[in-house]
C-alpha cells in the first residue's frame, strides 16, 4: 500500500497553476498538449479511482481520453477534486486486494495501485516540465513509480504501446526521477522548444 496523497496533492497545485495560454504547449508526450495531457489526468484519476472502489466508471473501463476538446471550463476545481479523491479511494486497505479493472484491463488490484502511481508521478513530471513549474516527489512514491516502470520495461524492452514509449538511456548513476523517466520513454532533459 501506498499513499497517493503526496503525489496527488502536487498534481493538483500544478493543474490550479497551469494558464489558459498554456494549454496548446507541447508536453514529453508525443502529439499531446498540456490541454491534452489535463484530460488525460482528468480521465485516469475517474478510472484508478473506480479501480479502487470496484465499481465499474460511468460509460464502462476504457483507457482515459487525450483530448482538450473534452477538458471542459472548470478544470482547475474539478481535476483537483477528483485527484483528491482518487488518493482517498487508495487509501482504503481493500483498494490494494482482489482483482479490479483499469483501462478497460481486469488486473490485480495491487498492480492497478501501481499504474496509478506511476500515471501520477510521471504525468506530474510531464505536466510541471511542460509549463514551467516545479516538481517533487518523496522518495516512497518515486521507488513505487520506478519499481512498476523497471518490472514493466523489462517484459517489454521496446515498450509498452498506450503505457510507454521505448526507453530512453539514462545513466545509472543518475538520479532515480531521470531513471524513471527514461523507463517510461522520456527524456529526462526535455524542455519545450523556443518559440
Amino acid at each position: 500500500m501506498f499513499d497517493l496523497q503526496p503525489a496527488t496533492d502536487v498534481m493538483a497545485a500544478l493543474v490550479e497553476s497551469v494558464r489558459d495560454e498554456q494549454l496548446t504547449a507541447p508536453t514529453p508526450c508525443p502529439e499531446l498538449t498540456v490541454g491534452d495531457l489535463l484530460d488525460h489526468i482528468d480521465g485516469l484519476s475517474l478510472a484508478f479511482t473506480a479501480a479502487a472502489t470496484k465499481t465499474p466508471p460511468a460509460g464502462g473501463s476504457q483507457p482515459p481520453s487525450a483530448d482538450v476538446a473534452r477538458l471542459g471550463t472548470d478544470w482547475r476545481t474539478r481535476l483537483p477534486q477528483r485527484l483528491t479523491a482518487l488518493a482517498g479511494a487508495w487509501r482504503e486497505e481493500t483498494a490494494w486486494h482482489g482483482m479490479t479493472q483499469a483501462g478497460g484491463l481486469d488486473l490485480p488490484a495491487d498492480i492497478a495501485g501501481a499504474v496509478a502511481v506511476d500515471e501520477i508521478v510521471v504525468h506530474g513530471w510531464d505536466l510541471a516540465v511542460a509549463t514551467g513549474q516545479n516538481f517533487h516527489c518523496t522518495p516512497e512514491l518515486l521507488g513505487a513509480a520506478y519499481g512498476f516502470a523497471k518490472s514493466s520495461a523489462d517484459q517489454n524492452p521496446h515498450g509498452t504501446p498506450g503505457l510507454f514509449g521505448p526507453p530512453v538511456t539514462v545513466p545509472d548513476s543518475a538520479p532515480l526521477l531521470e531513471q524513471l523517466l527514461g523507463l517510461t520513454g522520456r527524456d529526462p532533459q526535455w524542455v519545450p522548444a523556443a518559440t
